[in-house]
């Protein structure tokens, strides 16, 4: 479910593997990874073992030198060769940034002048990447610019859509707090200036990608232009190494029905999709908006189920059994079904539409005649996802109030059982 892979002092290591491309393929999964400093791995610990495991054959340090003298780099391994390449020529300290600082478009620019200055370095790590017979590992300090940077180039040369890109660049905000954590105990306890500080908002990739196409055209010319390199050429090895058709068949989906210890788990799958949902222009998720308490609420009151695929979370739902926020007073004749959520890129196909009729057949099992939920009025293609399960309009709420202090409009569909 999670593209983080678990380690004690690595915060942000993580698996490009799932991703679809334009044409139908998926980035092969173990082959390519990015991270936070490695240089806090220690040999001889469970993350060194762990590390060890992934068979990883190179490892490119995107860190200016003096990083690495203070920090420390990977351990040398005989297994996996070590490849510095300072792509950032321009050193700035984020942490010292004032709050009026913008993030989206400041970042963007500290992107495009590393896209200017790093042409070098990016053009050999590109190479190194196409080369690479064995998996990679690319990485800076905390996993969010310079290797963000680096992850998009890659994605989009092998035809991973915008959306995706600006997606992954985002998820670093999952790691955003242990991020943080780290840097204030390095600080004495205090905190950076910029509130913005370790944050990855979607605005920054989706500038950038906008800044590099208005300068050369396309990523690809970028390549041929900036870097001097055979983009096509370059595209194809890309491709060669690291692309697979996606699979034709996926495993069976197991439930399961949440308990307390689950909560962890539901928040971080709700802020994945609500990632997914702001890299595609959807406003109606945020991260960090649901909790721990909210999940364990949830299943006091009502349920929250688990959909799994070979053992590995693929989605959640909850199931009220009243929602007087949106649908007032009524009879208890029906369930009502909320945040149904898949996990982006991993969930096999159906998954959603299959939890759905699993949470039709609770409903209808309570002896309730209707399956109700509602939808944001703002997303008609959710609306069309809807309708297109069996579910009718019967009416808007135009303030329901979500307990957030600030009321919205939903659409109220309706499904009628047996």
């Amino acid at each position: 479910m999670d593209r983080h892979i678990p380690f004690d002092r690595l915060h942000n290591f993580r698996d490009l593997g799932g991703y679809r491309t334009r044409d139908g393929h998926r980035v092969r999964p173990g082959r390519l990874f990015r991270a936070d400093s490695l240089g806090k791995l220690t040999e001889g610990t469970d993350d060194w073992a762990r590390f060890l495991s992934l068979g990883v054959g190179t490892v490119i340090d995107l860190r200016h030198p003096w990083e690495i003298e203070g920090r420390g780099r990977v351990p040398a391994d005989e297994s996996f060769a070590y490849h510095n390449l300072s792509i950032e020529h321009r050193p700035y300290d984020q942490a010292a940034l004032t709050p009026d600082v913008d993030p989206g478009p400041y970042l963007a620019d500290r992107f495009m002048e590393v896209a200017q200055d790093g042409t070098k370095e990016i053009a050999a790590a590109l190479r190194l990447v196409a080369d690479a017979d064995a998996p990679l590992v690319f990485h800076c300090a905390s996993g969010k610019d310079r290797t963000g940077e680096l992850a998009a180039l890659i994605l989009a040369l092998l035809g991973v859509p915008d959306e995706t890109v600006i997606e992954d660049f985002s998820l670093t905000e999952l790691a955003a707090p242990a991020l943080l954590a780290e840097w204030r105990a390095r600080h004495e306890g205090r905190s950076p200036a910029w509130p913005a500080f370790a944050r990855a908002p979607e605005s920054v990739m989706r500038l950038f990608l906008r800044a590099l196409r208005d300068r050369h055209g396309s990523v690809e010319g970028y390549v041929t232009d900036a870097l001097g390199l055979n983009a096509t050429a370059l595209s194809d090895a890309l491709r060669d190494r690291l692309l697979e058709p996606v699979p034709r068949t996926w495993p069976p989906l197991t439930h399961r029905r949440a308990t307390a210890r689950d909560a962890p788990l539901l928040v971080r799958l709700r802020d994945s999709a609500a990632l997914w949902q702001l890299a595609r222009g959807i406003r109606q998720w945020q991260p960090g908006e649901k909790d721990e308490t909210h999940f364990r609420d949830r299943m006091r009151d009502g349920e929250v189920w688990l959909a799994y695929a070979n053992g590995t979370p693929v989605g959640a739902w909850e199931l009220w059994w009243d929602d007087p926020a949106a649908w007032g007073p009524r009879p208890p004749d029906a369930g009502y079904v909320h945040r149904l959520m898949t996990t982006p890129h991993t969930a096999p196909p159906g998954t959603g539409r299959e939890m759905l009729a699993r949470a039709e057949s609770r409903i209808a099992a309570e002896g309730r005649r209707y399956a109700r939920l509602d939808c944001l009025s703002s997303n008609p293609r959710l609306r069309a996802y809807y309708e297109s399960a069996g579910y009718r309009v019967t009416g808007e709420q135009r303030a329901k109030d979500g307990g957030s202090g600030s009321p919205y409009a939903v659409t109220l569909l309706e499904k009628r059982l047996g």
